[in-house]
């Protein structure tokens, strides 16, 4: 990605936008997962069922540090063999400043993608919410075109990459070193 339109979204994004972009995997709904106004807003736009976290995008596994997760060793390990890549880690996450995420589950799915541009985009912006550009029950968006018959001008920014025919990330749990896979 250019540059100059990685700026400005960088910049939207901080400020508590909402921007329909190409993840690594497929089309998200992105905004900063620290804004609760932002997170409230993205259950809102996709009629997202409230008590569902949404998955974190990372910049790097030591932003984990900010949501108060200390990985032991073992998990470490796993993360490295997972990350970066299109696979979300379920791990705990007890902190109360976050229940806005955690939704009372206590535990975040998060994911470091290996697209170096989004990555890059990640260290800027800080975590970012990504669930997919779609309502809750319905087909992802394939297409911006897609994306904004569910949003149309309720969002700030779209990004096109044409045709994005992916999958959502591989899901699974981390807990006391033992991995459960939710989604393939």
């Amino acid at each position: 990605m250019k540059a100059p339109l990685l700026r400005n979204t960088e910049n939207i994004l901080r400020a508590g936008g909402i921007g329909v972009m190409p993840t690594d995997t497929i089309y998200g709904l992105l905004g900063s997962a620290l804004n609760k106004k932002t997170v409230a807003k993205i259950y809102k736009l996709r009629r997202r069922n409230t008590k569902k976290p949404l998955i974190v995008l990372i910049g790097s596994a030591t932003d984990l540090e900010i949501f108060g997760i200390k990985p032991e060793a073992t998990t470490k390990r796993l993360l490295k063999k997972f990350w970066p890549g299109k696979t979300s880690i379920i791990l705990s996450c007890r902190a109360k400043k976050f229940t806005y995420l955690h939704r009372g589950a206590k535990t975040l799915a998060f994911r470091l993608p290996k697209t170096f541009w989004l990555r890059k985009l990640l260290v800027k912006t800080g975590p970012l919410v990504a669930p997919s550009a779609n309502w809750e029950g319905e087909l992802p968006a394939l297409t911006i075109n897609d994306a904004k018959k569910y949003f149309d001008s309720q969002i700030d920014f779209y990004i096109n990459a044409g045709k994005i025919i992916g999958k959502p990330s591989r899901l699974i749990k981390i807990n006391s070193g033992k991995i459960t896979v939710l989604r393939k």
